[in-house]
């Protein structure tokens, strides 16, 4: 995509990334140029769920029944509906803000359940090995300085050829937004959100293909090893 990522000493990403893992995305920076770096995965990062719950645990009355303490859950912020995006606090500051990111990618993963029960099913492009979604980032305070995460944005598919085929029957079909390569830098340099949302749109299907996906079978690791995948 044009850039270099600084990984500051920090290990590459993992090939597959789940919630709160380091990822790569690109946003527009200061000097006017993509900018890519390493991010959180989700937008309200657990390690800060858990601060800000025990936070407010901690102001109830001394008197107050441990029974009816609640337990730390926490809620997903991996993925951002488009219909949420101006009314949710976690993602509203960085959708009026314009802190547009794409985030790189040579699949994604969804549950189909066509055959009776769930099979993770790779989604990715015909004929393009990389592609770029749609994303909001936005920057929290760290313990060594500002940390930077994102979310990625869905809109509805339940009439989508492909993406209707994914999760639980009866369950809204929801699909992430793949941005095409001719948009990148108009998505990247967007200011006004109701222009913004021109760009939240279904991918074609008859470009977009899918397969299930492999079992990974992780070789045992210590610090420091070059991991090997095997499928």
């Amino acid at each position: 995509m044009g850039v270099l990522i600084d990984l500051q000493d920090q290990p590459a990403w993992d090939s597959d990334v789940f919630k709160d893992f380091q990822a790569p995305i690109v946003r527009r920076g200061a000097n006017g140029r993509r900018e890519g770096l390493l991010a959180g995965y989700g937008m309200y990062p657990m390690k800060l769920q858990r601060r800000d719950f025990e936070a407010q645990q901690a102001k109830l009355p001394p008197t107050s029944d441990p029974k009816k303490m609640r337990k730390f859950k926490g809620y997903e912020t991996m993925n951002a509906r488009d219909d949420s995006l101006g009314t949710r606090v976690t993602y509203k500051g960085a959708w009026k803000n314009s802190q547009l990111c794409l985030v790189p990618a040579t699949s994604f993963i969804e549950p189909c359940y066509e055959t009776g029960k769930n099979v993770w099913m790779e989604i990715g492009l015909v004929d393009e090995p990389m592609f770029a979604v749609a994303g909001l980032w936005r920057e929290w305070p760290g313990e060594n300085g500002p940390e930077i995460v994102f979310t990625q944005i869905t809109v509805n598919a339940n009439e989508h050829p492909l993406m209707k085929r994914m999760h639980k029957p009866g369950e809204e079909k929801r699909s992430l937004v793949v941005v095409p390569r001719e948009e990148w830098d108009d998505w990247l340099d967007c200011k006004d959100p109701e222009y913004a949302r021109t760009f939240l749109r279904l991918y074609p299907a008859e470009l977009m293909k899918t397969w299930p996906k492999p079992k990974v079978v992780r070789s045992t690791l210590t610090v420091g090893d070059n991991f090997e995948l095997k499928f």
